[in-house]
């Protein structure tokens, strides 16, 4: 069972304890959400890239080339 260390800092003690259900359930929705903000960022920034790619060969120009244009 997953646990949680609880660190009294008036007194220095610390205590392990195991974590209640809904604290278990906070965790898993809190892993599931950062999972699905990094697959929706992975998702946009392979679309940025098609689009990028895209836009270049329609302007039959490198990245090189299009950096050297906008420096």
């Amino acid at each position: 069972m997953p646990t949680k260390v609880i660190v009294d800092c008036s007194t220095g003690e610390t205590s392990i304890v195991e974590l209640t259900a809904e604290e278990i359930a906070e965790l898993e929705a809190s892993r599931i959400a950062a999972e699905d903000q990094r697959q929706a960022a992975e998702v946009e920034a392979a679309a940025k890239a098609e689009a990028k790619a895209a836009l270049l060969d329609k302007l039959g120009i490198t990245e090189d080339e299009a950096k050297l244009l906008l420096s």
